[in-house]
């Protein structure tokens, strides 16, 4: 694994846009292990490639529907992805961040998106994403854009123990 951190608020790299990724070879699907193993090791649920210093447009998720029982978490990599279409309705909920380290706030984001972008080795997809899951996708792709959830939110505070404990990246 390569010697990438988690850099944190306020390091003026997490503002910057990110750059269009152009090449899938063998050192970007390094990249992308090493996110995952970032964000895991973190733990997170989700990450963006500038969240580790690296401006290019990727966003690793892993993620379990708590809906159903015994699932296994997915995996997904979004590789230049845009929002094609979203509801519009919108929840305000509890967010965190990996690179805003002991601090959450609650931030309104729509309650389902439609992602195109395309997979690790280029091919172009689609998914269609709602509720915990939407959000995820949602608060990743904005660190895209040098947007953080601290920037939509309409309060940000310190949680307690058994918010700390609903929150992840």
């Amino acid at each position: 694994m390569a010697d990438y951190k988690i850099i944190t608020h306020p390091d003026p790299f997490l503002r910057r846009k990110a750059k269009k990724v152009s090449s899938f070879d063998k050192d970007f699907q390094a990249l992308i292990e090493d996110m995952f193993n970032i964000m895991r090791e973190a733990p997170g649920v989700g990450l963006a490639a500038p969240q580790i210093g690296v401006s290019q447009r990727i966003v690793v998720v892993e993620y379990t529907d708590p809906d159903i029982e015994d699932a296994k978490p997915k995996t997904f990599v979004l590789v230049n992805p845009e929002i094609i279409k979203h509801s519009e309705e919108t929840t305000e909920d509890l967010e965190g961040c990996l690179s805003v380290p002991g601090l959450v706030g609650m931030v309104e984001r729509w309650d389902a998106v439609t992602v195109k972008a395309q997979n690790r080795f280029g091919k172009t997809v689609k998914i269609k994403a709602d509720d915990w899951l939407a959000r995820i996708f949602q608060h990743e792709m904005d660190h895209l854009d040098g947007v953080l959830y601290i920037d939509k939110a309409t309060e940000v505070f310190e949680p307690t123990p058994e918010e700390a404990a609903q929150i992840k990246d």
